[in-house]
C-alpha cells in the first residue's frame, strides 16, 4: 500500500470514528421573522426571541396584520433536522410575559454532560402559551410544517409571536440550552362582534420592549 493511500485510510477511519454532532435549526417563514434570517434561520439560539451570544440580530422591521379572535397561519421549515416539537406562544406588552423554555428531561451523555430525552408539554395549554406539542416528529422532514393558530381577541399594536422548538437526543447549547427561538410582530385588531378575551393583558400605552 502505498504511504498516500495508508494515510489516506487512517484519515478517513478517525473521521467515521469522531461523533457526529447535529444541530437542529429552524425558519419562521410565516409569520415573518422581526430579524432577518440566513437560509439555515439564524441567528436562532437564544432566549427569547433568537440571537446569539455575539449576534442579536439584524431588524426585519416585518409587522403581520391579524384579527383577533381568529386563526394565523404558521408556517415553519426545518433546516436541519432533529426529534422534537414546538410550542408558540404570544407577548402582549413585554418580552417577560413570555414563559421559560420547556424543561427538559436529561440523562447523561457519552462525554458525561446532560443530553435531552424530551421537553415538557402545557396540556391543556394556558396564556401566554396558544399551542404545544406541535409537529412531533422522530425523522427527518423535508416539506414545510404548517398550521392555523387560535389568536385570542385582544388589540395590541406589537404583540410578539414566539415559535420556540424543543429538540429530543440534544446536547447543550450555549446560550438556548435543548431550545431554538424565532419571534415575529403581530398587529392584532379585536373583531368587535366577539367579546374580548379577558383573561389576556390589555395592551399599555407607550409600551416599552
Amino acid at each position: 500500500m502505498k504511504v498516500s493511500t495508508r494515510l489516506a485510510f487512517v484519515s478517513a477511519v478517525l473521521v467515521a470514528a469522531v461523533p457526529a454532532v447535529t444541530h437542529a435549526h429552524f425558519k419562521l417563514m410565516e409569520p415573518a421573522s422581526w430579524i432577518v434570517e440566513d437560509d439555515r434561520g439564524d441567528p436562532q439560539k437564544g432566549f427569547p426571541c433568537g440571537g446569539s451570544n455575539t449576534d442579536a440580530g439584524k431588524p426585519s422591521y416585518a409587522v403581520t396584520q391579524a384579527v383577533g379572535g381568529s386563526k394565523l397561519h404558521l408556517k415553519v421549515q426545518e433546516t436541519i433536522y432533529h426529534p422534537g416539537h414546538y410550542r408558540i406562544a404570544l407577548a402582549v406588552n413585554s418580552l417577560s410575559e413570555l414563559p421559560v423554555d420547556p424543561k427538559a428531561t436529561t440523562e447523561a451523555g457519552a462525554n458525561g454532560q446532560p443530553r435531552s430525552l424530551s421537553g415538557e408539554i402545557m396540556n391543556p395549554v394556558a396564556m401566554p402559551v396558544l399551542a404545544d406539542g406541535l409537529f412531533p416528529h422522530q425523522a427527518k422532514l423535508d416539506a414545510p410544517l404548517e398550521t392555523d393558530v387560535q389568536l385570542p381577541n385582544i388589540s395590541c399594536k406589537k404583540c410578539t409571536l414566539q415559535v420556540v422548538q424543543f429538540m429530543e437526543q440534544h446536547g447543550a447549547n450555549n446560550p438556548g440550552n435543548y431550545t431554538y427561538h424565532h419571534c415575529a410582530t403581530v398587529q392584532i385588531t379585536a373583531d368587535s362582534k366577539k367579546p374580548i378575551d379577558a383573561a389576556w393583558p390589555k395592551e399599555r400605552v407607550d409600551t416599552m420592549r
